[in-house]
C-alpha cells in the first residue's frame, strides 16, 4: 500500500511538510495545497516558497494547479517543470463557494464540455508521460460532481479518454463539503475498466478505517490521508503497523512546528494563527479536554500558547486518544 499526504490549504504547507518528514515516516508522495497560476505573474512568492525543491528536500512533491484555464495550467506547468517537477495535479475537488463559483474545482465538474475542452487543450501541450523527454505526467483529484454521484458516470467517462498518471477520488458530491459518508458504491464503480491507478481519499482516521477500506477494495494500493493524518501525525507509521503516537512525541512535534514557524513568520499572530489552525484537527486527540482547548484557542501570545499546551498534557496524563 501507498499512502499520500493530502494537499490541505492552510495546514500542508512546506514548513509542516519538512516538521512532519522530519519527525515521522516518509509518506510516498505530498502533494502541495493548490496553487492558482495566473497570466502575468504565474504564482506567488509564497507559492514559489512552498515548491522550491529545496524547502522540500527528501520529499517526492506533487504540486497540485487550481484553475479552469488551460493555458493557465500549461503555463503553471511548465514553470514548474523547470523547477525539476515531472507530475502536476489538477484540483477538481475543491467545494470552497469562492472556488466554486468561478468554476474551478469542484466547479468545474459541472462544465463537463468545458472540462474536456480544458483536458483535450493540456494533455495536447503534454503529449508525453514524465519519463520521455519534455515530457509531464498529470494526475487529478476529484469529487463525484455537484450534487449527485450519478453525475460521475459521464465524468469517468470523460476521464478514461485521457492518459492520467492517477486519478485520486474524493467520493462526495460538492453539496458534502466534508459532510455525509463518502459514498463507497460509487468509488467501487469508478475501479472497473479504468486504464490508470485510482487512488482513494476520505474519512481514513485510523487503522481499522483503513481495514475495513483495504477488505471492501482489495485491488486499491493507494490511499490519500488528510484531515486524519493532521488529527494524529502518526497515522501513517500506524497505518505501516507501527506504534501509535505517544504524548513526548506530539510535544516535540509541536515545538519543532512552533520553531519552524517562528523562522519563517513574521510576528507571533502569525505563527499562532498556524498553530491554531492544526490544533482544530489535533483536539480530536483530547475529547475529554475541551477546556484546556478551548485555552489554545485562545491565546494571544506565544508564551501562553506553550503554557496551555504544556498543561494539556499535564491534564491529560497520557489518556490521548490513539
Amino acid at each position: 500500500m501507498r499512502y499520500y499526504l493530502a494537499p490541505m490549504e492552510g495546514v500542508t504547507g512546506w514548513i509542516y511538510r519538512r516538521v512532519q518528514h522530519e519527525c515521522f515516516p516518509a509518506f510516498d508522495k505530498y502533494f502541495t495545497p493548490f496553487l492558482v497560476p495566473r497570466q502575468k505573474k504565474v504564482f506567488s512568492a509564497k507559492e514559489i516558497r512552498d515548491i522550491l525543491p529545496e524547502n522540500n528536500e527528501g520529499m517526492a512533491l506533487v504540486p497540485q494547479l487550481l484553475t479552469c484555464r488551460a493555458e493557465d495550467f500549461i503555463r503553471g506547468a511548465r514553470m514548474l517543470a523547470g523547477y525539476g517537477y515531472r507530475e502536476i495535479n489538477l484540483n477538481l475537488g475543491c467545494p470552497s463557494g469562492t472556488v466554486v463559483s468561478g468554476g474551478r474545482g469542484a466547479g468545474f465538474l459541472g462544465r463537463p464540455k468545458l472540462l474536456k475542452e480544458f483536458l483535450d487543450e493540456v494533455f495536447s501541450a503534454f503529449p508525453e508521460p514524465a519519463e520521455k523527454e519534455g515530457g509531464m505526467d498529470i494526475s487529478v483529484k476529484t469529487r463525484l460532481g455537484m450534487e449527485d454521484a450519478e453525475e460521475f458516470v459521464p465524468l469517468m467517462e470523460l476521464y478514461r479518454q485521457y492518459p492520467l498518471k492517477e486519478l485520486i477520488i474524493h467520493p462526495r458530491v460538492r453539496e458534502d463539503y466534508y459532510g455525509n459518508r463518502p459514498d463507497w458504491d460509487a468509488f467501487g464503480k469508478a475501479l472497473s475498466g479504468t486504464p490508470f491507478p485510482v487512488v482513494y481519499n476520505g474519512d481514513l482516521f485510523t487503522v481499522s478505517d483503513l481495514t475495513r477500506f483495504r477488505k471492501r477494495f482489495p485491488g486499491v494500493d493507494a490511499v490519500m490521508l488528510g484531515r486524519g493524518a493532521a488529527a494524529d501525525p502518526s497515522l501513517l507509521r500506524q497505518m505501516r503497523g507501527g506504534e501509535a503516537l505517544s504524548a513526548e512525541e506530539l510535544q516535540h512535534f509541536l515545538d519543532r512546528l512552533a520553531e519552524a514557524y517562528a523562522e519563517v513568520l513574521s510576528g507571533e499572530r502569525d505563527v499562532l494563527f498556524k498553530l491554531k489552525e492544526l490544533w482544530s484537527y489535533l483536539g480530536w486527540l483530547f475529547p475529554e479536554n475541551q477546556a484546556e482547548l478551548k485555552r489554545i484557542r485562545k491565546t494571544q501570545h506565544l508564551s501562553e500558547y506553550r503554557a496551555a499546551v504544556r498543561n494539556l498534557f499535564r491534564i491529560d496524563n497520557g489518556g490521548m486518544k490513539c
